[in-house]
């Protein structure tokens, strides 16, 4: 997954339903100014604090763009990534590199002492997060190039 880049979708989910005949997989439809965007969760599906989604709730999902897709309206990908998301704040997700700048180079972190870094699992991350899949979660950035930003919280994706 380290040559993938992840795509995200923030939005109001709409709707939750069962994903066809897998009681394990759901649905979940996210409305946002661009319209409808279908997403399946399915059990390797990453679900931040394990959250029970709900509707009406504001999230982002990610999904890896380097997977094929069918060309339906709306469009409908598999979830690799879903969290919800705070009111003026934005998550970002992919991998960084040694200098904390992300593998697309759009996002540069400047870790503070205040920056939470977690595991997925909510224990505390004690080493370098450099080379490893983050989700990030921030509210300003620079208007350098790349942007930099202090994130409020780091999670590892181990």
């Amino acid at each position: 997954m380290a040559d993938s880049i992840l795509i995200p979708v923030s939005g109001i989910v709409q709707a939750i339903s069962p994903a066809n005949d897998d009681c394990c997989s759901q649905t979940v439809s996210l409305r946002n100014s661009e319209g409808i965007t279908n997403f399946i969760l399915s059990p390797a599906t990453y679900v931040v604090q394990e959250a029970q989604l709900r509707i009406g709730m504001s999230v982002t999902a990610f999904y890896d763009s380097s997977l094929p897709v069918p060309l339906i309206y709306p469009p409908q990908y598999q979830a690799v990534i879903v969290g919800r998301k705070n009111r003026d704040e934005n998550l970002f997700a992919g991998y960084f590199n040694e200098d904390l700048v992300s593998e697309d180079g759009s996002l540069q972190l400047n870790l503070a002492r205040s920056t939470e870094i977690v595991t997925s699992n909510g224990q505390r991350f004690q080493c370098d997060p450099a080379g490893r899949l983050l989700l990030v979660y921030y509210t300003n950035t620079t208007r350098s190039i790349p942007p930099q930003t202090t994130p409020r919280k780091i999670i590892v994706i181990c």
